[in-house]
């Protein structure tokens, strides 16, 4: 008898909420074998930003079927903070995603992995995940890949899901807050009334986000 042979795995990781003030960081990873990397494209898979709501909650339950594993991680705005304000040139939040990546494509142990660059060098950044794994992995780091790979659309709809979740449940507790972006005038303006009531910066927000200092200067009009 011919002994079977092993199964390919191939991995995208992709990140959501990386430009909010509001809430965490998303890093979601799954992995897929060849039949399940088919399928991800026949149920029409898209970078998550271009799909509604729905549809980002229809391709989730699906995407939790087709793949081998699914991981998220939640990168909180206290630990970004820590990388943004303290880390070394090349050593902050690009880099923060890459080692965390890397740690998401470790568990998945892929036999290649597609990475979305969030450094304007994705060779570096390919290099920082790689580090990160611990072992030989094929890397593939590209601008995009979340347009350009099924793999990685499938795992930005799985971060972007999970940001949302992150996001309902901390306006729930603290109330309505928009999307949590600077661009958000409900986000801003809900900041500043955080502000002016309790004299300091939600601990759901991202300290070192410049957006802080137009809020405390009430320079509103900037936005």
């Amino acid at each position: 008898m011919a002994e079977k042979q092993p199964r390919r795995l191939t991995a995208g990781i992709d990140d959501a909420g990386r430009g909010s003030i509001i809430g965490p960081l998303l890093i979601a990873g799954i992995s897929v074998d060849d039949q399940g990397l088919k399928k991800l494209s026949e149920i029409g898979v898209r970078d998550s930003k271009l799909l509604s709501p729905a549809s980002r909650e229809r391709l989730y339950k699906l995407i939790k079927n087709i793949a081998v594993k699914v991981i998220f991680h939640e990168l909180s705005p206290e630990q970004i903070d820590e990388y943004v304000l303290k880390g070394e040139k090349y050593r902050r939040l690009n880099y923060f995603e890459a080692i965390t990546m890397g740690k998401i494509a470790a568990e998945l142990n892929p036999d290649i992995v597609y990475v979305d660059a969030s450094d304007i060098n994705p060779e570096r950044f390919g290099r920082d995940v790689l580090s990160a794994i611990g072992r030989d992995t094929e890397i593939v780091s590209a601008h995009h890949a979340d347009r350009i790979y099924p793999v990685v659309s499938a795992a930005s709809i799985v971060a972007k899901c999970e940001r949302d979740a992150a996001v309902r449940k901390i306006a729930e507790e603290h109330g309505d807050f928009g999307s949590g972006y600077p661009s958000d005038t409900r986000t801003i303006q809900f900041l500043s009334k955080w502000l002016s009531q309790h004299g300091e910066m939600p601990p759901f927000s991202r300290k070192s986000w410049k957006t802080w200092n137009k809020v405390r200067d009430k320079r509103l009009d900037e936005f």
